[in-house]
């Protein structure tokens, strides 16, 4: 891999290290919402949402579109979960090594 397409994959991985963001990529698991609505669903300020949409949509995670007054947001791939279910995989196998040698000690 080139230094460029390592700085690329960086730069991705580094937006979905901040929670908020995690938090609304997950709300858009169900598919589309308006701007209101993840406001509504994720308990952060519009200004902190509008924020966090913009940093997704810039790397192409989230899709736009504008309809009235209205602002609305989906995910463009939703296979961006598959890295979310290996971590959480790997979580759960860490948890249960903790689990194993704390019963044993």
């Amino acid at each position: 891999m080139t230094p460029e397409l390592l700085g690329l994959i960086a730069e991705r991985f580094r937006a979905l290290a901040e929670p908020a963001r995690l938090q609304i990529l997950n709300a858009l698991r169900g598919g589309e919402k308006t701007v209101t609505q993840l406001v509504d669903e994720t308990g952060l300020g519009q200004a902190n949402v509008s924020k966090h949409l913009q940093v997704l949509h810039s790397l192409g995670y989230i899709a736009r579109r504008k309809q009235g007054l209205f602002v609305h947001v989906s995910l463009t791939d939703p296979e961006i979960f598959k890295l979310c279910d290996i971590m959480c995989g790997r979580l759960e196998a860490e948890v249960k090594q903790r689990k194993k040698v704390l019963a044993a000690g």
